[in-house]
């Protein structure tokens, strides 16, 4: 099951790349994967329909008891093959439907295939917080999908709604989850429902938020408004998720814990009410709807309600009605929203009064819509029949004195409603969608053609509507497995078991059965009153209701934003102290730490006394400086002080982390500054109160953070982990415990605390980007010929007249220009060139060229080009030596930073592209997914995630020697720093030179020859 799941993400990877290769034909080979699942239920079905299980637990996080826990009985089982085998033929169509690679097609079959293997994976899940995961996958999935031509504004509004309803939901029902396993002692499902605690107190709290999440996901009143706005999505989306999986995820969740909760008056109520609520509502709205899409969305509310009746009424017989009518409704609606998306194809509308004669143009079409159509309104022979006849079976004999909850009338009732209208919405949609429209004067002619439909098209829908009229008189077939779930169930009455049947004879049920065919042909036939009714009757769509309680929030949101943020940064870092200072105190005074503290300790020996009075006269002196550069220095040399305290302390690997870190941001505060006034601002303009409240401010803070640190060292309850932590590492022959516990005894933290790192980076810097940053850096580079622009004051040359004109993209004044090849010591070309005088000789520094005088340094040019290397070596030996000395990831990453920092101060923006001639969110990526490869790999390997394992060698020349998986993972760390940090140089740095040079370059082109603006009477132009 692991292996299906996996394989679905790893198509998805690989998608993009096989549509670019075989363009639409890409879908097809993606159809194997799902195909795959469909063959592993099929393989799976006979065991499974015997009472055996497949069960794979894969050890998780051990300690606290979390297990990645799979297990596939009979339920999960039908849910595969309905996965599986629609998504199969979906991904066929798609195949047709897309006649060229358009839209990021590539990346809509990846989301597509991930869809798949996600929802796969919510089925087989035998864990709360796994099928969670999963269950926000698919909502996740089902966005990407829905957004996918976020051009147009009615997908990008219908997928954000989908988002805030299903993702709403979700929340509550984790909430659920926690309250529900924590009540039964374990998360595992199957245990909960081998022993489930009493449904009173908080579990009865914890039911209802489920059920939150489970109506939301599918649709089920009051959140019906979502998915017919999801039609938005292309058709092959709207087949898939919004008919045959996702929205059947709300429902496998009830049907999953109806078992052991279904009696219980808050689920009673809840699925019964809304259900058979949902079921009439939808159904009457659909009557009104000219688009054929959303009439069939509005129809798939309709059964989502009748399916939640089924599933949630907890009897043997309505379960299993209502497990076969899950998989009839997944074989009658999945073709008929690809029929309308082959009638859309066709003819470029699927509007209903602007169709007519297609029965006679496409006949193969007409067929399976009217084959699918019947099987929806439940006529025999179809398996709709045999599954709505035994749902009116289960409603009729599930009453007050039967083991299950009784189910009252009114149920019945709105069921058969619902059927009435589930006929009248079909016969709708035929009519309108095949038949010829009687006119004022004569007949409609038939709606032209304007594309063929083909096979690709035709037979994957085909071939679902005919396994719906194939599995009707074949149902004794599928029979044994969904019995198999039903006997979970309360017997219904006192007689015999309820079995699946194509025909039971004459009887009650088919007699409602009957009447909901009369009264649906009636309401066909009094289309016009009915649609005149329906308007008369409407109330407010849900969708209108959320857009308009959205723009409110938003609103309001807007009006609270604009009366607290107001731009100053004094006003917003001080709410922050103050809180801080306040919201800790009180807690503090509350529960006093100082109890457990011993013995106040100021210092172990004389030099770090000396340090500290140091830092503190440091520190002093940084808060009366006037200019802010010197007040960054000396804030750097308090940092620099405390990595002196780390030394003599004896913790050489923080102190090498704390004079990295104060680099880098010695050099981060340099590219700040660049863009601030030189001096502070002049207090003795303040008012009296301001320099009072900044001051008792900043006391109170430094003071605060002073006495918790303190504390927080000294009041310990309980015993160090130092020793253990020591024990441990020495234990498998290490040296270094720091770095052993980062990356392997707190591998998690240390996980976790990267991907912290690397969306803060991303999120920070895409701030100053106001551009999409995409492909290669080196693209910054001049067009070709490869060109760089040369200072503003160099001599003309013979290549003076080459470049592409007197300005370049560096935005500098060009005498001539340099091409880079030469510089990088190009070939014969090159050399012709250089002996002709058109090149300059070789530079220390490839893009110091491209700097004004002024702004270049010899010896630093020198210098760079002489250390850059050394620093790079160096980053490597401390990532690598990590295990015994002084180093790590993360301390070798911001070494090798500094070696980009260095490139850049010596020469520049195109320096910097020139030593690191790659994006930094690839750097960024590749360290997150070499991390989480690595913990992927020691669950596969070693079963469970992040574990760890050495491999022993030898080699020929280098004798004997080991690799560990932690160096991987510190190796991952290694990338993403580097990433983060070229990250800051790009955004902070490089891209403040481009804006810097664009408004250089704007002004000179509003100025004149003498260098006064342009325009008339001297003045410039706005």
């Amino acid at each position: 099951m692991l292996s299906l799941i996996l394989l679905h993400f790893a198509g998805a990877c690989c998608a993009p790349l096989l549509v670019r290769w075989l363009g639409t034909r890409a879908f097809l080979v993606l159809a194997l994967i799902p195909a795959t699942a469909l063959g592993w239920a099929a393989w799976q079905w006979e065991g499974v329909a015997a009472g055996e299980a497949p069960v794979e637990r894969w050890p998780w996080m051990p300690a606290l008891g979390v297990e990645l826990d799979l297990r596939c009985d009979a339920l999960a089982l039908l849910m595969v093959a309905v996965v599986g085998g629609v998504g199969a033929l979906v991904l066929v169509y798609c195949a047709g439907y897309f006649s060229r690679p358009a839209f990021s097609l590539g990346q809509f079959a990846g989301v597509l295939t991930a869809f798949a293997g996600a929802m796969l994976g919510l089925v087989v899940a035998d864990d709360l917080i796994v099928l969670y995961v999963m269950w926000e996958l698919t909502t996740v999935f089902s966005f990407l999908l829905i957004g996918h031509v976020p051009e147009r504004r009615p997908n990008r509004l219908a997928a954000l709604q989908a988002l805030i309803v299903t993702v709403a939901g979700g929340l509550a029902m984790l909430v659920g989850f926690v309250i529900l396993g924590e009540a039964a002692g374990t998360y595992r499902i199957s245990g909960i429902l081998a022993s489930p605690p009493p449904a009173h107190g908080s579990v009865a709290v914890a039911l209802v938020l489920i059920l939150a999440g489970a109506l939301s996901k599918s649709a089920v009143w009051p959140f019906s408004f979502w998915l017919p706005g999801a039609m938005a999505a292309p058709t092959p989306v709207s087949a898939y998720l919004h008919a045959a999986a996702m929205v059947k995820a709300g429902v496998y969740l009830v049907a999953r814990l109806a078992p052991a909760y279904a009696g219980a008056p808050p689920w009673q109520t809840t699925v019964l009410a809304l259900g058979g609520a949902t079921m009439v509502a939808a159904g009457w709205r659909a009557l009104r709807e000219k688009d054929l899409k959303r009439l069939l969305a509005y129809g798939t509310v309709s059964q989502l309600g009748f399916l939640t009746v089924l599933t949630g009424t907890g009897t043997r017989d309505a379960a299993l009605a209502g497990a076969a009518m899950l998989l009839a409704h997944a074989l009658f609606k999945a073709p008929l929203f690809l029929v309308v998306g082959i009638i859309d194809h066709a003819t470029g509308t699927r509007q209903a009064d602007r169709l007519s004669g297609l029965a006679r143009s496409m006949p193969a079409v007409c067929a399976v819509a009217v084959t699918a159509g019947a099987s929806m309104v439940a006529l025999p022979p179809m398996l709709g029949f045999a599954a709505k006849e035994a749902a009116f079976d289960a409603l009729l004999h599930t009453g007050a004195g039967t083991p299950g909850p009784p189910v009252p009338a009114l149920v019945t009732a709105a069921v058969t409603a619902g059927s009435a209208l589930t006929t009248a919405y079909t016969l709708r949609f035929l009519y309108s969608a095949f038949t010829t429209k009687p006119g004022g004067d004569g007949l409609h002619a038939p709606t032209p053609m304007r594309a063929r439909t083909g096979l690709l098209l035709t037979v994957p829908a085909a071939l679902c509507a005919l396994a719906g009229a194939a599995l009707g008189p074949g149902v004794t077939v599928i029979a044994p497995l969904l019995e198999r779930y039903a006997r979970t169930f309360p017997a219904s009455g006192e007689g015999a078991p309820y079995r699946l049947a194509l025909w039971h004879g004459a009887g009650p049920a088919l007699l409602l059965s009957a009447v909901a065919w009369a009264a649906g042909v009636a309401l066909f036939l009094a289309a016009r009153p009915a649609s005149g009714l329906g308007r008369r009757l409407a109330v407010p769509e849900g969708r209108r209701v959320f857009a308009r309680a959205l723009w409110t929030l938003e609103r309001t949101a807007l009006e609270v934003t604009g009366s607290v943020q107001r731009g100053s940064l004094p006003v917003y870092l001080g709410t922050v102290l103050a809180v801080l200072i306040v919201a800790q105190s009180a807690a503090v005074i509350t529960d006093p730490p100082w109890r457990h503290t011993g013995p106040l300790r100021w210092y172990d020996s004389f030099p770090q006394l000396g340090v500290a009075v140091v830092v503190c006269m440091v520190a002093a002196l940084c808060v009366t400086a006037r200019q802010r550069m010197t007040a960054v220095v000396l804030a750097g040399v308090t940092g620099y002080g405390t990595a002196v305290l780390y030394v003599l302390h004896g913790a050489p690997d923080l102190a090498l982390t704390q004079f990295a870190v104060e680099t880098v941001s010695l050099v981060v505060f340099v590219l700040v500054l660049r863009r601030l006034p030189a001096r502070f601002p002049d207090e003795r303009r303040s008012s009296v109160l301001r320099r009072v409240t900044r001051l008792v401010t900043g006391l109170a803070a430094g003071a605060f953070a002073a006495a918790m640190t303190y504390v927080a060292g000294a009041a310990r309850v309980a015993k160090p982990a130092g020793p253990g932590l020591t024990t441990v590492t020495s234990a498998e022959g290490l040296k270094n415990v720091v770095s052993t516990t980062l990356v392997d005894l707190r591998s998690w933290d240390t996980l976790g605390e990267s991907a912290v790192l690397g969306v803060a980076a991303v999120g920070v810097t895409s701030l100053v980007f106001l551009r999409r940053r995409t492909g290669s850096p080196v693209t910054a580079w001049p067009a070709a010929p490869e060109t760089l622009p040369a200072p503003a004051t160099a001599a003309p040359g013979p290549a003076a007249h080459a470049g592409r004109g007197p300005e370049t993209r560096g935005g500098q004044r060009a005498g001539h220009v340099w091409p880079v090849r030469a510089e990088r010591g190009g070939g014969t070309g090159a050399a012709a060139r250089r002996r002709a005088g058109a090149v300059p000789r070789r530079t220390w520094l490839t893009g110091s060229g491209t700097l004004d005088p002024e702004r270049r340094s010899v010896i630093f040019e020198v210098l760079a080009r002489l250390v850059f290397h050394p620093i790079v070596v160096f980053s490597l030996y401390l990532l690598f030596c990590a295990e015994n000395l002084p180093g790590g990831g993360f301390s070798a990453g911001l070494v090798a930073g500094l070696a980009l920092a260095v490139r850049y101060l010596a020469g520049g923006r195109y320096e910097l592209d020139a030593a690191a001639p790659v994006d930094a969110g690839f750097l960024l990526g590749l360290g997150l997914m070499t991390m989480t490869g690595t913990g992927l790999a020691g669950l596969l390997l070693r079963g469970s995630v992040l574990q760890s394992a050495t491999y022993h060698g030898e080699l020929p020349v280098i004798g004997r020697f080991h690799a560990a998986s932690p160096v991987l993972f510190d190796a991952g760390i290694y990338l993403l720093v580097l990433g983060v940090v070229l990250d800051v140089l790009r955004s902070l740095g490089s891209e403040i030179d481009r804006r810097v040079e664009r408004a250089l370059r704007e002004e000179q082109r509003g100025a004149g020859p003498g260098g006064a603006p342009r325009g008339t009477g001297g003045e410039a132009r706005g």
